[in-house]
């Protein structure tokens, strides 16, 4: 899994002034210190800001809420999957024995951390502008592929329409638990896609926010299969 770093460096359009931060955000937790986890925590919100900058430019028609939501779907582990796919970044990956056995330079959860820990390295090393820069620069194609209506779809009605999109039952929802008095109450809800196999789990502050959150887990990991 150890192809030249420039070649990754070239697709990112950045090259490092300090390899060790390039390297320390290819470096998942399993392969050993430092890893990239303190990076990824960075690097979120770094990816977040950008995304909210270019979306409130692009989409001036829509309300705070509909941004947050736009912006929700390009920085969820889906869409960073993607863009960590199209540069390669699995083959670039240091991980553990027992990751590499099990296919984790594949897996968009380890992906996506590490895309983020990159965002986070390039900040640290040459500022801001060439973190916004490189952000603006993978995410282009996705910010201009994106349908406001479309994405701006709930999460429940978004599995829904893919599910019958390809002639498959409706995912079933199952009340696991609730925590809490009345007033405070915490909801934990399974999403339930038989075809597949598949249960996810929410949480929220109501049975249907709980809903929502399980069926956007089934979606990411249908989409991503």
């Amino acid at each position: 899994m150890n192809t030249p770093a420039g070649g990754l460096q070239d697709r990112l359009g950045y090259s490092f002034e300090h390899g060790e931060l390039f390297e320390q955000a290819l470096t998942h937790r399993s392969f050993g210190q430092p890893n990239n986890e303190r990076l990824e925590f960075l690097g979120d919100s770094i990816l977040n800001c950008v995304i909210a900058a270019a979306l409130f430019e692009r989409h001036g028609e829509l309300s705070e809420g509909e941004l947050s939501r736009l912006r929700a779907s390009l920085v969820s582990q889906d869409g960073l999957h993607k863009v960590a796919q199209d540069l390669g970044l699995g083959e670039r990956l240091r991980l553990g024995e027992g990751e590499l056995k099990s296919g984790g330079f594949r897996r968009p959860s380890i992906l996506a951390d590490a895309l983020e820990a990159i965002f986070a390295a390039i900040y640290l090393d040459g500022g801001f502008a060439a973190a916004k820069a490189t952000i603006d620069r993978l995410y282009a194609p996705l910010l201009e592929a994106i349908d406001p209506r479309a994405a701006l779809k709930d999460p429940k009605t978004a599995l829904q329409e893919f599910l019958q999109a390809r002639k498959l039952p409706l995912p079933r929802y199952v009340t696991v638990q609730v925590r809490g008095e009345a007033h405070a109450q915490q909801f934990e809800v399974m999403c339930v896609v038989e075809e597949f196999g598949l249960q996810t789990i929410g949480k929220g502050a109501s049975r249907r926010a709980a809903e929502q959150q399980s069926a956007q887990g089934a979606l990411e990991s249908l989409r991503t299969a």
